[in-house]
């Protein structure tokens, strides 16, 4: 997912990457270089090419000039993935790919000063193809591009020549030794509300659901399901998890969770047999943040190297401990939601009302209290919090039949 600044956060990382790359563009030169060429110093512009050459310019300058933007046609009216579930509705992200043209000018209109910065400025963006993620968020301020599944990469093509006097004629300017790029795929995400109907209280007979076995067991550590309590699709903080599988047993047993949001995994006690052992999910509102996770069982023996089972998914999902409601018009609320865990800034977060989702009002740091603006008619409207994509539990599966939560309901009188 990406917010509207993604273009300009693109330009403006390939300007940073030319720019701070190991010093920048001159500051790599292979020895030898003659000194009175003046490669000192090269400023790095993004103007349009009648703009990028001042006429009474005389430095080292190299353009970057974002001259096209196109769909791209991998991934248009492609759902976001891990936000939009089977069964919702929602508009799909604009799908962009962004051509560059990488444009040198030099001293004293220099070429071979030209062909040695193009030559650097080329070797910098064949170095950096796909974008960093640092590099994209330390690039504009407010972008979150860098949150983006998809990875920005950087590739040259050639344009015929056809294409090249085209577009050097339209700006009316001389032409100049140039490279052409594109960058793709930049997703900028609808701020158009999806559809989300309610999720689903029984699954079959039982509510068994769909069970699958391999009829082989392996020979080694291995974890063939993960069950949080209740048979809850999400595990919260807290709860007991109970991970079966095979060859569990050790010494000692914990478990490793992992996630993306986490600087390191965290790992926990557990204790159990062979087939089957139990873990308490870490109960840190501060440092386990609401999301997907993995999880994995580390088995110790006396006198042999610890032995890690595979990765298992899991969903730790946030809690909403406290609603509150005011009415700032005809059919528009603030709905404040206190939840646990924390929210980080990075995540993003969105309240289901009913069956429209609204993105959470903008925080600055690590949060417990959420602020959404609704526009409803009267009516009474189940509330799920969706954080990285995963939803708090609506679904009490505590008494049967399951039900839905009372207390995650506002009504709009």
């Amino acid at each position: 997912m990406s917010n509207s600044l993604a273009i300009a956060a693109v330009t403006a990382t390939l300007q940073k990457v030319l720019n701070d790359t190991q010093g920048g563009i001159t500051a790599t030169l292979p020895p030898g270089v003659p000194g009175n060429l003046g490669l000192s110093s090269v400023s790095v512009t993004t103007k349009p090419l009648d703009k990028a050459r001042d006429a009474n310019a005389n430095d080292n300058q190299v353009n970057i000039f974002l001259y096209q933007t196109s769909p791209n046609a991998a991934l248009r009216n492609m759902d976001l993935a891990r936000q939009i579930r089977p069964g919702e509705t929602a508009l799909p992200p604009v799908a962009l790919t962004l051509h560059y043209l990488l444009s040198a000018y030099a001293k004293d209109d220099n070429d071979t000063i030209a062909h040695i910065m193009l030559g650097q400025a080329m070797r910098i963006f064949h170095d950096n193809a796909v974008l960093d993620q640092q590099a994209i968020k330390d690039a504009l301020a407010g972008n979150d591009l860098y949150e983006q599944v998809e990875r920005v990469r950087l590739t040259q093509f050639p344009l015929s020549s056809d294409e090249i006097a085209k577009l050097w004629t339209a700006f009316q300017t001389q032409y100049r030794i140039s490279a052409a790029y594109k960058a793709d795929v930049v997703l900028i995400e609808s701020r158009q509300p999806s559809r989300t109907p309610l999720p689903v209280l029984a699954r079959g007979s039982g509510d068994s659901g769909v069970s699958a076995q391999a009829d082989l067991i392996p020979p080694f550590p291995a974890i063939s399901n993960v069950q949080p309590p209740n048979q809850q699709g999400s595990a919260k903080l807290g709860d007991n998890l109970i991970i079966s599988g095979n060859h569990l047993d050790g010494n000692t047993v914990s478990v490793r969770f992992s996630s993306s949001r986490l600087a390191l995994p965290r790992v926990a006690p557990a204790a159990g047999t062979a087939n089957e052992v139990n873990v308490t999910v870490p109960n840190d509102a501060v440092n386990l943040p609401a999301g997907f996770y993995t999880v994995a069982v580390i088995v110790a023996k006396a006198g042999q190297p610890d032995r890690f089972t595979n990765e298992f998914p899991l969903q730790i999902a946030p809690v909403v401990s406290n609603i509150n409601k005011q009415s700032t018009g005809p059919g528009n609320l603030t709905v404040t939601l206190t939840c646990s865990p924390e929210v980080q800034p990075e995540q993003r977060v969105s309240l289901l009302f009913g069956n429209l989702e609204i993105l959470a009002q903008p925080f600055t740091g690590q949060t417990g209290t959420l602020k959404f603006e609704v526009t409803a008619s009267n009516g009474d409207y189940y509330l799920r919090l969706r954080v990285d994509g995963v939803d708090s539990l609506l679904v009490d599966r505590t008494i049967i039949p399951p039900r839905f939560d009372p207390t995650q309901k506002v009504t709009i009188p």
